[in-house]
């Protein structure tokens, strides 16, 4: 029996753009594996190296991002922020956030101290939160920002104990007043204030993202098989 293959304008721009689709986002999906790699292999080469002591020195994200870090100093107790939208084995809450007033220094950092649940029956209440008074002494992980979640609507000016979506560094150096170094630290160190320390992996899910990526490569791929053996059969029945 002889082959014919019948050419469609219409199917086969249709199965074009699914397989540029799969494609793109395979390949947006390998990219994001490959920065998850990336990031585990500079989060293991800095746990290797020893902690930074800070101080009144001004240091970049670029330099601090991953490091292990310790500093001494006392908590700006008026000055406590709540990152809103932060689950935690499936419980709603906050990540709780308080400026530490470096010692001996006019410079301060900000501590992300780690998840709080929230009140379910009142969002606007807070829970309570012990802060330390007096110096206190701090480890953790350097990190460039606080991370970010999809902003729904307008944010409020920052003002002591706001509820907020995201936050920016700068923001808080200029509501506060003081400043603070670029970059935060997420809290590893053990306290007596009830607060959750299980921080998340940015590492994590770079086999997920290349799982992702082969079904969309599968989609391109059957996007394109369709068209080929769909023209085989409209050739064959047209003969």
């Amino acid at each position: 029996m002889r082959l014919t293959f019948r050419f469609r304008p219409i199917p086969f721009i249709a199965a074009v753009i699914v397989a540029a689709i799969g494609l793109m986002l395979g390949n947006w999906q390998t990219r994001r594996a490959h920065e998850k790699e990336v990031i585990e292999a500079r989060l293991l080469e800095r746990a290797q190296a020893p902690a930074v002591i800070l101080d009144a020195t001004l240091r970049t994200p670029a330099e601090m991002e991953f490091r292990r870090v310790s500093v001494k100093g006392s908590f700006v107790g008026g000055w406590h922020i709540y990152l809103e939208n932060r689950p935690y084995q499936g419980a709603p809450g906050f990540y709780v956030l308080t400026p530490l007033k470096i010692a001996g220094s006019d410079m301060h950092i900000l501590v992300v101290r780690g998840w709080a649940r929230r009140d379910v029956s009142d969002r606007t209440r807070l829970p309570p939160i012990a802060t330390p008074a007096g110096q206190v002494e701090v480890s953790g992980i350097a990190r460039v920002n606080t991370g970010h979640v999809l902003q729904l609507g307008t944010a409020e000016p920052l003002k002591p104990n706001a509820i907020v979506q995201n936050v920016e560094i700068g923001d808080i150096s200029r509501a506060a007043g003081f400043a603070l170094q670029p970059f935060v630290i997420e809290q590893t160190s053990e306290a007596a204030d009830g607060l959750v320390r299980d921080w998340p992996r940015p590492s994590s899910g770079a086999d997920k993202h290349r799982g992702y990526a082969f079904q969309w490569y599968a989609l391109a791929a059957t996007a394109l098989l369709f068209f080929v053996v769909t023209g085989f059969r409209r050739g064959r029945s047209s003969t």
